[in-house]
């Protein structure tokens, strides 16, 4: 164990923010006056989290990053005079827990990012060939199974890293995730670093607590699953491990071949043991650089990091995809404390979950959560699954979150049950997206509803309006990726069904192709799948249990081969229009700006 005790971080932060915006506003005006190439200012543009929308012209996405997903009520109030002044009037959480706007005209956005700076955040390398938004499980310091709270950590490794020369012009993007247990809902194990809380015994008895930590996961268009680098890494090790492994990807990854770059191909060309051996090497000489982050970093020894545990052998809600969430009341109160209340923190504070539809927040709701947080004094944190987690609450304040939640529509149960469809913002803003993804989600869920399916447990799906994996379909028990199709002369949106992903136990599972559907049709193929888990399962049965039981992707594929059957468009012209949109489906496809 490394036990050299760093020098201070005497970094200013807040003055580097500002310097920022300042070359970030010449920088527009240069580009606006043709004194900046294109590419040029693509490269700063991303850097600063300024993501090109579709629409083309200056239309802008901003991405805010919420490190951990943790967000304040100070935050929540600005993100919904954003969505008013700056956007259309909502924003959208993503599944890295950042919230992006759209719309954002190009010459306003020094005047955001002022705006975001005075609360704390920033944008700084949310998108780009950098650092990305370090993601936490949102039950992180809440979470009766974890092993420690990963929230200082994932605080820590942002701060570390945002604005270090080290990640400004990677090979490819780089991505972190911190999860407290092997449950992993921070989903480590599709990450470029992936650090999942782990406890080991001493020779005298004594338990400490660290990390595994995972190398080279990813998803995209070839996922890979993360792979441990070794058994067991302190907490005064973790930072400089982050910070070889960044080094050796920085070192090694493909700068001629975007679409080889990452982490995950530099594995497939070495090997895993050269990475490893050459990540450990790198950190066991790291302390003789100017940038060793070596020791407990200060945001972990102000924070600290125990594990909330547990409340003696009371109640202990399970946690994690294919949890088994059963709704069995009539009261509509009850019912969401069913499906959205988290117990068994040992400070006897209980956790829940805000619905938000599709990942979508309006500026008046943004305005009301930022309410109801000061007015329960609640914790909260943004979820991968697009949601908004109120912890730190007591059983008796239940009450009155449910009814304030019931005033913006954000009451209905939708943790781990089927109506909580994940989307990328797909072909309403991004370039390379060939479907629209939102539309077919809602499309899904309002389906769903209708078939009496929406509260089945234990079940996600995602979408991707690619085959990039921003909706994370690869993770999901039932994924979809956006493909265009041709039948009858003509082109249509369509999608690859795929089965039985899963994300836990310190192991990760890529779903399975099933079949190609046109996208009208998927919706009704979707529901016949939920259907089918629900009746067939046994009990405590998960999808993936039950699908490998049932023979297999392939075998459920069978039984949807109808719904792959494209009318003519005489018959049926609705299959020729993507959903949101009015006419002939059209794939249209621009650069990419490595948005994901």
């Amino acid at each position: 164990m490394t036990t050299i005790v760093p020098a201070p971080q005497d970094r200013d932060l807040d003055a580097e923010q500002q310097a920022d915006i300042e070359r970030f506003e010449i920088a527009i005006a240069q580009y606006l006056a043709e004194e900046i190439p294109e590419d040029v200012f693509r490269v700063m543009r991303l850097n600063n989290g300024i993501y090109g929308q579709r629409q083309g012209g200056t239309n802008q996405m901003v991405r805010i990053k919420l490190p951990a997903g943790t967000i304040t009520p100070e935050q929540l109030d600005l993100m919904g005079v954003l969505a008013d002044e700056f956007s259309r009037g909502w924003g959208h959480i993503t599944t890295r827990q950042n919230i992006q706007f759209h719309y954002v005209e190009l010459t306003k956005v020094p005047d955001l990012l002022r705006r975001i700076a005075e609360v704390g955040l920033t944008t700084r390398e949310a998108c780009g060939d950098t650092v990305r938004n370090v993601m936490a499980c949102h039950l992180a310091g809440a979470c009766p199974h974890e092993k420690l709270d990963v929230t200082p950590w994932a605080e820590a490794t942002f701060r570390h890293f945002v604005r270090n020369p080290l990640g400004q012009r990677l090979p490819r993007k780089f991505k972190v995730n911190f999860s407290g247990c092997s449950s992993d809902c921070g989903q480590a194990m599709f990450n470029d670093i992936g650090a999942v809380g782990v406890t080991r015994t001493l020779e005298d008895g004594t338990v400490e607590a660290g990390f595994r930590v995972y190398i080279a996961g990813g998803l995209g268009a070839t996922p890979h699953p993360a792979m441990a680098l070794e058994d067991f890494t302190s907490r005064e090790d973790l930072l400089p491990t982050i910070e070889a492994a960044l080094r050796v990807f920085e070192q090694t990854g493909n700068r001629d071949n975007k679409l080889r770059a990452r982490m995950k191909w530099v594995v497939d060309q070495l090997g895993i043991e050269e990475v490893r051996r050459r990540v450990l090497k790198v950190r066991h000489t790291l302390p003789a650089s100017s940038s060793w982050p070596g020791g407990i970093p200060p945001e972990v020894v102000a924070a600290g990091d125990a594990a909330a545990g547990r409340i003696g052998s009371g109640e202990v809600t399970e946690v994690g995809q294919g949890v088994a969430v059963t709704i069995r009341s009539s009261d509509p109160y009850e019912r969401w404390v069913e499906a959205s209340v988290i117990r068994g923190t040992a400070n006897g504070t209980v956790s829940a979950v805000a619905y938000a539809a599709l990942g979508d927040i309006t500026a008046s709701q943004f305005r009301a959560l930022a309410s109801i947080q000061r007015e329960l004094g609640a914790d909260v944190r943004l979820s991968n699954r697009q949601n908004v987690v109120f912890r730190n609450l007591t059983d008796a304040q239940l009450p009155v979150l449910y009814a304030r939640l019931g005033e913006i529509d954000m009451a209905r149960p939708g943790a781990e049950l089927a109506r909580d469809v994940v989307a990328c913002p797909g072909a309403d803003t991004c370039n390379i997206a060939v479907t629209q993804s939102r539309g077919l989600a809602k499309a899904i869920g309002d389906r769903l509803e209708e078939e009496g399916l929406a509260e089945v447990g234990g079940i996600r799906v995602n979408i991707s309006g690619c085959t990039n994996s921003c909706g994370q379909h690869h993770a999901a028990d039932i994924g979809l990726f956006g493909a265009e199709r041709r039948a009858n002369g003509r082109s249509l949106p369509g999608y690859q069904l795929l089965l039985g992903g899963y994300v836990g136990d310190e192991s990760i599972v890529f779903g399975q192709k099933a079949l190609r559907l046109p996208a009208k049709a998927a919706p009704e193929a979707v529901a016949t799948v939920v259907s089918q888990f629900a009746g067939g399962r046994k009990a405590g049965e998960t999808f993936s249990e039950w699908l490998q039981r049932s023979g297999g992707a392939g075998a459920i594929a069978d039984t949807l081969r109808h719904f792959d059957t494209v009318p003519t468009p005489d018959d049926a012209p609705e299959y020729y229009v993507d959903f949101d949109e009015t006419g002939p489906y059209v794939a249209e496809v621009a650069e990419s700006e490595c948005a994901t």
